[in-house]
């Protein structure tokens, strides 16, 4: 059950009367969900579950699910399983003929992508970046190409350590880190790579949630040469015909299908 990402009233009708029927509350931690709680008047039971217990909870919740009980499961913001845990316990309930719901609500990446100003056509979520270097920097190569908008989440010891390593990896491009989504300091940061780290790097520190979104490559855009004479290049280059359809379909952000189709079209023309 999605919670709120900051705002208390970012809450949906149906999680409200949900949270007051169940008969327990799993959550990350205990006392950031009484707030909520207490702010809807709901008196319900709670019960930890977070990533330092889930392997020994799930049982013990699967068993209380088994004997007719309801559960709901939330995370402390957002949507429980979104860079969160709760994927063990989804998976044991339903490995138990135990019926699972989802009850939507706010996304940090979601909402951070609606007002970003990128693109949104297509996104690439990958979670939290790795907090080693190295091993950050081996994500990113392995996105040189995606043709989306990428989301991640970030801490904010982090961000300019990253922002850094966007820049060396993909480029400058154009990135937007919106931080404390929907709280009183709500604060979105539009503009390259580099401009972004250095408006960060004058701060005395940053602190908050932050959700970083990092614009498609502009030579994606740009590719204008017509569709025919793209994929006839890479048979050129040793392709096989279907292998160039499905490399020019993914440059371009577009379907393979949809490539297939306009080839054959011309050729009919």
């Amino acid at each position: 059950m999605a919670t709120p990402i900051g705002n208390l009233e970012d809450i949906t009708f149906r999680a409200v009367r949900v949270l007051k029927e169940v008969d327990l509350v799993a959550c990350e931690d205990t006392r950031q969900t009484r707030k909520l709680l207490d702010r809807y008047g709901i008196n319900r039971p709670t019960v930890s579950y977070h990533e330092h217990n889930e392997v020994e909870r799930s049982p013990e919740l699967t068993g209380k699910l088994l004997q007719g009980a309801n559960v709901a499961l939330v995370s402390d913001a957002g949507m429980p399983l979104i860079s969160d845990p709760g994927y063990r316990l989804v998976r044991a309930a339903i490995d138990s003929g135990i019926r699972v719901e989802a009850v939507p609500g706010p996304s940090a990446a979601s909402t951070a992508l609606a007002a970003s100003g990128l693109a949104t056509d297509s996104f690439h979520f990958g979670g939290f970046l790795p907090a080693k270097s190295g091993q950050r920097l081996r994500v990113l190569e392995g996105l040189k190409d995606e043709t989306a908008t990428l989301i991640f989440y970030e801490a904010p010891h982090r961000i300019v350590e990253t922002l850094a390593a966007v820049e060396h990896v993909l480029g400058d491009r154009p990135v937007v880190v919106a931080r404390e989504l929907t709280k009183v300091h709500e604060e979105f940061l539009r503009g390259t790579a580099s401009q972004v780290r250095a408006a960060l790097e004058a701060r005395a520190s940053v602190k908050g949630e932050i959700t970083l979104l990092i614009g498609k490559h502009a030579g994606v855009a740009a590719d204008d040469t017509p569709l025919a004479e793209a994929v006839e290049a890479c048979v050129a280059e040793g392709m096989s015909r279907m292998e160039a359809i499905k490399s020019v379909a993914h440059r371009r952000g577009l379907p393979k299908r949809a490539v297939y189709d306009e080839l054959e079209r011309l050729k009919g023309e």
